[in-house]
């Protein structure tokens, strides 16, 4: 079997959204054993310009999400950015792996040659669909997924690296 825009994305997007299901549990499960307020943990960051806990959550959901929208077509979800305690954000990543599981393997075939267009504030990049996924969508991805732990490790939340690569479950 070769490998497919789907194969490629959906399946690794919602991996990384379980892994951070996983740690949520043990940072809530750690703060509540050494009495540290949800707040201090969610709004964490590891450097004053980075962005705190909570939002590396809602950063991989969002790009998850769109990555897949823009790919598959489609409207993807919208969510507030609201999220401030661990069930909802819990909350946020079930409803964004639902989505993800919306997504039918066809809706993706061709996507690897789909103009896709970023909007950012000073830019708007276009990439084929291919060097959008490899390139920017699951760098992206990961890079807030491997954030949101290590923030969670610089706290000393007991986990490791099996627990980032989610081999355990």
């Amino acid at each position: 079997m070769s490998l497919t825009m789907y194969r490629a994305s959906i399946p690794a997007f919602i991996r990384g959204l379980e892994v951070l299901s996983t740690l949520l549990e043990k940072a809530a499960a750690f703060a509540d054993e050494k009495g540290i307020a949800h707040a201090d943990i969610i709004g964490a960051r590891l450097a004053p310009d980075m962005l705190p806990f909570a939002a590396q959550i809602q950063r991989a959901s969002d790009t998850s999400k769109l990555s897949a929208q823009r790919l598959a077509g489609g409207e993807a979800p919208r969510f507030e950015d609201n999220e401030d305690s661990f069930d909802a954000l819990q909350e946020r990543i079930a409803n964004t792996i639902m989505y993800l599981k919306s997504i039918d393997a066809k809706q993706l075939d061709g996507s690897d040659t789909r103009t896709v267009t970023v909007k950012f504030k000073d830019a708007q990049p276009s990439f084929s669909g291919v060097d959008y996924l490899l390139g920017f969508g699951l760098p992206n991805f990961y890079f807030h997924v491997v954030t949101a732990y290590d923030i969670l490790r610089h706290l000393g939340v007991p986990i490791g690296k099996m627990d980032y690569l989610g081999l355990l479950k």
